[in-house]
This record gives structure tokens, sequence and C-alpha cells, in this order.
């Protein structure tokens, strides 16, 4: 496989961030600017993915390959790694954790399961002594809904769990008070609210995993409801004539309620 087209992808990318010729927006970018694309390219992947639609997984999955190139062309520029290097590292790791694939002479077979135990054991031994945490620190990194419920599966392993869902609607109603009280005129404190209502967000999410619901899926499945409706109301209000710029909120509250009568009809 000669991967011309890659080469040539590579070349147009290295165009992109030529300091006389190049592209001044992606010039200006770094691996902070960029990082927001790459989590919102890897969710439209994912979209694409529940769609089962193999031509928009395909451009999905090309703009996820960009951001790769593009902090790969950035760290080169600063001669920090380059996609070789990454390439190299890559491949090494997965034949270091492969080696019933690369390292198995006898061919001898072995389950997912095993797999799966053996790239666990390889990766600590990759890490050396480093102090073993009951719940790793690596757990945050994700989307917070989803790491939310992580932790609490991790905690239910070690016992320390509410016992069942009408628990966890407890603590959820005592945070939803606290934050009540954070709220009132008279003791507005922004960083105090802040944690109150991540207090709030976090027991919810455990009340989700109690339920064997996915907080995650439920938020989206909440924003796509909302979107629905939103795009009714819109529609609406074009048929009317209307703008939101002129409208009260007491008027698109109406509209509101018009688009969620229209769902049940």
């Amino acid at each position: 496989m000669e991967l011309n087209e890659f080469k040539n992808l590579v070349q147009v990318v290295k165009a992109l961030r030529d300091p006389d010729t190049g592209c001044p927006w992606d010039l200006e970018q770094n691996h902070q600017s960029l990082l927001k694309y790459l989590f919102e390219e890897s969710y439209e992947f994912k979209e694409a993915v529940e769609k089962n639609d193999p031509i928009l997984m395909n451009d999905e999955l090309g703009d996820i390959l960009l951001q790769v190139l593009l902090h790969s062309e950035i760290a080169s520029e600063a001669d920090h790694f380059n996609l070789e290097s990454v390439s190299k590292n890559l491949a090494e790791k997965l034949i270091r954790r492969h080696p019933h694939v690369f390292n198995n002479p006898e061919n001898k077979k072995i389950s997912a399961e095993d797999v799966n135990q053996n790239w666990h054991e390889i990766k600590a031994q990759e890490k050396g002594l480093k102090k073993s945490r009951a719940i790793k620190e690596k757990i945050i990194y994700g989307p917070a809904l989803k790491v939310a419920e992580n932790i609490g599966h991790k905690t239910k392993e070690l016992n320390f769990d509410w016992e069942n869902a009408n628990q966890v609607a407890w603590k959820v109603e005592e945070e939803w008070q606290e934050l009540k009280e954070e709220l009132m005129p008279s003791k507005i404190n922004p960083e105090r609210i802040a944690e109150e209502l991540g207090d709030f967000l976090f027991s919810a999410a455990q009340l989700a995993r109690h339920l064997n619901l996915d907080p995650e899926e439920l938020l989206k499945k909440a924003n796509q409801k909302f979107l629905k409706r939103f795009y009714a109301m819109e529609d609406q209000l074009s048929i009317d004539g209307k703008e939101f710029k002129d409208m009260t909120q007491e008027q698109l509250d109406r509209y509101w309620t018009f688009a969620k009568d229209q769902e049940h009809k």
C-alpha cells in the first residue's frame, strides 16, 4: 500500500502552515486553540456511527485525521515531535501490548478477556511502580456527565455507594435545597453557586446510574428534544412573518407551547 493520498494530505497540511504562503487562520492555531475542534469532530464521528452512515463516517473521520495532522505539524515546527515519531511510538506500543499477535511463535489462541487483562498488566508495567489509586486519576478525562457516572461505578465496586435510587433521590433533593439557599438575593456568591450546582449535577448523574440509565445519553436526548421544539417554533414564527427579536418572552412562550402541542398530534 503506497498511501499516495495520505502523503498528499500531509503536504496539504504543511502548505496550510507555511509561514509565507499558508492560511492565516491555520497559522494562528496552536495545541490549545485546536482542542475544541478535536472534541467536536470526535462527537460528530460518533453521531455518524450511530446513524450507521458510512459516507458521513468517512467524512467525519477525515476531519479527526486533520486534527491529528495539524497537532503533529505544529509540534514538528517547534521540534517537539512529528507525525513520524507519533507513528513510530504508536506502532511500538501496539506491538508491545499485543504479544499474542507479534510474539506468539506457537500461535496460541487466547480470549478477548485475556487480551484485556494482558493489556492492563502491560500498561501497569510500562508505568512502573507509581502509587496505585483505587480510582485512576485518568478517569477524569471525558464528557463530564459520563465521568460522573464512571466514578459512581468505581465507588460501587469499592462498596462506597448508596443502596438504592430512592436514597440518591434524597441526595439530589438535598443538593437542590443547598443550591436554592445560595440563590437567595441576600447571599449571592457566584463561586458557591457554581460549586452547589456542580454537586447537584453530580448527584443527578448518580441517580441516573442507579436507575440503569446513561446520563450522557439522557442529556443528549433532552438536547435533541429541545432543538426539535425550537425549530418547530422557529418555523411557525417564519410562517407568521415574525422574528425572535421582535417578540416578547410571553409571546415566545405561546409559540413554545404551540410547538410542544404539535408533537402530540
